[in-house]
């Protein structure tokens, strides 16, 4: 017969496994029961005798608590009596009292929780009960004698009614204690015959337990094990992968089954192998397709699978890759940097990653980004190692070039004297550029990750200013530009040029801030050295023009000098009236005086003029300027005909300037205008305003009527050395630019139409200054 004929194969009559040990354990469990519930029924018959002796116990326990409670309660009473101390007996006697009526109460209820039959004699609860009513009334009557002190009726009521009571309460315990050795002894019998009914019950039902059991167990033993013999071999034959063995089992019991179950089993088993042989091969080929090295390694690292990418991208034969002979592809200068790392990780037990350069079959190499994890069992133990290798050629190479960009960066730096910085505001840590340190002056020992460092380096008087331009900066999230001082520890001063921007974060708050410092040293010494040649240029300019104002100035001061000159003739002609005219001479002597002042007051501004120094800021009138000017220059406006009109705003404020500076310029404007129209035939008009302007400034402008801008080259009048006058040398209105510029205003030139030219300059007013 077949094995699978002999698998359907059923035997009838024949009970599955499950009734079969139902059945058996039936008869043992029905033998057991029966065992223990004769047990349980002794044991029954124990816990009631050990009950009636506990009720009894706790009822004697309670006589003997009031009997006791009553002895205590007399030898008190009779001390307190002794002392005759009615206010102690009248304190004490309550307490006692109490205590010895709810003993009585309990000894009352203990006598009837008694079972009924041990409830013959009602004498207990009687005594009781005349003790519960009498004793309240006793402890009344002698407090009550006690009060009056009575003390010879309190012993004898002590002797006459409480000792009674004591007398009561003793016989009363030798009842108890006689009913209780009786019971006693009755239930101490009562257990010694239960005791040996369970000695002879248990051992028989054990016996009989024993016999029922091992009949059925060899019986229902044999009608299993030998199905799973065979379903044991099936197994065997399963593990060894012959997926095409049945296994043979007669019957319907659940081992038949078992075994219809098991060849499905290996039914399915078989389709499952196939389908993962599938699988295996699908994953081997992503395996090797997919662009990286991948190989698997054993707990000691010698290799044991190596992809077809791998051996491809190397040229290296299967059997040569695998174990250690992989490091013959390493680059000789990474080898044994990479084998130490690998054996680290080994030893470790950890995952490991590191760079090489791998050999390709060309004999050139390329660097590869390699990585190993361990994987470890369900006791942490290792029993492969798994890795990867990505080619990151092209990534060093980005990572040279940016080498080198930052070494040309740093070089460049170092050239133009500018160093980079960066202020991460959530660390709060400050990183400076190399360049960036040798400008501050930061030595390598020295700690500069704090903003406090640079402010502690900073000019006394820059470092305020720039901590409220940087903090105004963070506040409006805007860029940052600031020139200051620093002063280095030998005492060196430095000018520095410092900007930066706020790098946001995404949700619009600043993150860190980036920026530049510039060492401008050498260029502010420039334009020192500059503005002093513009201040010596300046000087001359003033002097060449007033050397052409000469024959003007020279009659501006000799004005004041005839006047004086006719009023002395005519104090002294005054003075020689017979009487003299003391009045008429002495308004004569006022009138020389105040010409005198008005001759030196031209003189001084003529003086001003010509004299040569470094500028000096002060708070400046802007009309009183005009106003010096105007009548600095009246004499040569005079002699072209030339009229001068003002248009002066009241209420100026002033700015902060050097006068002498601002007072060339209002003289060189003021002399270009007046040359502009000297040869004009028309109106020869010379217009001088000045307002308010925006941005809290002032604006000044000096118009004519006269030739105009010269076309082409308008914009070309405020270079140096650019003139259209015959013998100018086109230095004043460069100097003049310049010294608006440097005062933070703007000088420019509008052409008119009809002819003439307007030259507007504004200044910051002394508020915006400060």
């Amino acid at each position: 017969m077949s094995p699978t004929a002999e698998a359907k194969t059923l035997r009838p009559g024949r009970l599955n496994i499950g009734p079969r040990l139902i059945l058996g354990f039936g008869f043992i469990i029905l033998s057991m029961v029966v065992a223990d519930a004769v047990v349980l029924w002794q044991i029954q018959v124990v816990g009631t005798q050990a009950e009636r002796l506990n009720d009894i116990d706790q009822s004697l326990i309670a006589v003997l608590r009031v009997r006791t409670d009553l002895l205590a309660f007399h030898d008190r009473l009779n001390t307190l009596a002794d002392s005759q101390d009615a206010d102690r007996l009248v304190t004490d006697v309550g307490p006692l009292r109490s205590a010895a009526l709810e003993d009585i109460r309990r000894a009352k209820s203990a006598l009837s929780l008694l079972p009924s039959d041990l409830q013959r004699d009602q004498t207990g609860l009687s005594t009781l009960e005349v003790l519960q009513s009498s004793l309240p009334s006793q402890v009344a009557a002698i407090t009550a004698l006690a009060n009056v002190g009575d003390w010879p009726a309190v012993r004898r009521r002590l002797a006459n009614q409480i000792r009674p009571l004591e007398s009561l309460t003793s016989t009363l315990v030798e009842k108890v204690e006689t009913e209780v050795a009786v019971e006693r002894a009755r239930a101490v019998s009562d257990m010694r015959r239960a005791q040996r009914r369970v000695l002879l019950i248990v051992p028989l039902t054990a016996v009989l337990t024993l016999l029922i059991a091992g009949t059925l167990g060899l019986a229902i033993t044999r009608s299993i094990t030998q199905p799973l013999d065979r379903l044991v071999e099936g197994s065997k034959a399963l593990a060894r992968g012959e997926f095409q063995h049945r296994v043979a089992i007669s019957g319907d019991d659940e081992l038949a089954h078992l075994g219809g179950v098991f060849n499905d089993t290996a039914d399915r088993l078989r389709v499952l192998y196939a389908t993962l042989q599938s699988s295996e091969d699908r994953l081997r080929l992503v395996i090797d397709t997919i662009p990286a090295h991948v190989w698997s390694a054993l707990p000691d690292g010698s290799v044991d699978f190596i992809n077809r990418r791998w051996l491809d991208s190397t040229g290296l034969p299967a059997e040569n890759a695998l174990g250690w002979d992989w490091r013959s592809i390493v680059h000789p200068e990474d080898l044994a940097r990479y084998v130490h790392a690998w054996e680290s990780a080994l030893a470790a037990g950890q995952p490991m990653e590191s760079e090489a350069r791998l050999r390709r079959p060309d004999g050139t190499y390329r660097w590869w980004l390699i990585r190993n994890v361990p994987l470890r069992d369900e006791q942490r133990r290792i029993v492969k190692w798994y890795g990867t290798a990505v080619d990151i050629e092209e990534r060093h190479r980005a990572e040279d070039a940016l080498r080198r960009s930052e070494a040309s960066l740093h070089e460049a730096q170092r050239i133009s004297h500018t160093g980079s910085w960066r202020h991460d505001l959530i660390s709060g840590i400050v990183t400076l550029s190399e360049e960036g340190s040798r400008i501050w002056g930061v030595d390598p020992d020295e700690d500069s990750s704090a903003t406090e460092y640079f402010f502690g380096r900073m000019h006394p008087e820059d470092a305020p200013l720039v901590a409220r331009a940087y903090q105004s900066a963070l506040v409006a999230k805007s860029e940052y530009v600031s020139d200051f001082r620093i002063v280095l520890p030998g005492g060196t001063v430095k000018h520095i040029h410092s900007a930066g921007r706020p790098i946001l974060n995404e949700s619009g708050d600043i993150a860190e801030f980036i920026g530049a410092v510039l060492d401008i040293t050498e260029r502010k010494r420039a334009e020192e050295s500059l503005r002093q040649a513009q201040a010596d240029l300046a000087h001359v300019s003033r002097v060449t023009t007033m050397g052409e104002l000469t024959a003007s100035l020279a009659h501006e001061v000799k004005q004041p000098i005839t006047a004086a000159v006719i009023s002395a003739n005519a104090c002294v002609r005054w003075l020689a009236h017979d009487p003299p005219d003391i009045a008429e001479a002495r308004a004569a002597a006022m009138r020389i005086a105040e010409d005198g002042r008005r001759a030196t007051d031209i003189i001084s501004r003529i003086r001003l003029l010509f004299t040569k120094g470094a500028p000096q800021r002060e708070a400046v009138d802007v009309n009183d300027l005009i106003r010096e000017m105007i009548v600095l220059l009246h004499s040569e406006a005079t002699r072209f005909r030339i009229s001068v009109r003002t248009a002066l705003a009241d209420d100026l404020p002033s700015v902060m300037g050097d006068r002498v500076q601002l007072q060339q310029v209002l003289m060189n404007l003021i002399v270009n205008g007046i040359d502009a129209m000297k040869a004009v035939q028309g109106p020869r008009d010379l217009a001088i305003a000045s307002r308010r302007a925006d941005r809290e400034q002032l604006l000044v402008s000096v118009s004519d009527t006269g030739i105009g801008l010269p076309s082409p080259g308008a914009d070309q009048i405020f270079n140096a050395f650019f003139t259209t006058k015959e013998y100018g040398i086109g230095m004043g209105l460069s100097i003049s630019r310049s010294i608006v510029e440097s005062h933070g205003g703007r000088l420019w030139a509008v052409d008119h139409v009809p002819p003439g030219a307007s030259f507007c300059l504004t200044l910051p007013t002394r508020a915006e200054r400060g």
